[in-house]
């Protein structure tokens, strides 16, 4: 699976994240070129994800969860 971009809205704004998977279920955020944060998706119950040095609020990190997902479902 090839690097994509997402935009999630967080206060208001639309913020833009490289998304590039690193394995199953696994993910590294960027933004712009640095990397933000890693993301490890919860295949069974998609409300629930770990993070790894991510250093942002919980909405934005399940803003950019959601998006992760709904890429997924309509990429295939």
């Amino acid at each position: 699976m090839k690097q994509f971009r997402i935009e999630v809205a967080a206060n208001g704004l639309g913020h833009f994240y490289n998304i590039r998977p690193i394995g199953t279920a696994k993910y590294q955020i960027y933004q712009e070129e640095e990397l933000i944060g890693t993301i490890l998706l919860d295949e069974k119950d998609h409300s629930h994800c770990e993070s790894e040095g991510c250093e942002m609020d919980l909405p934005l990190l399940n803003s950019i969860r959601d998006a992760i997902h709904s890429y997924n479902e309509h990429s295939y």
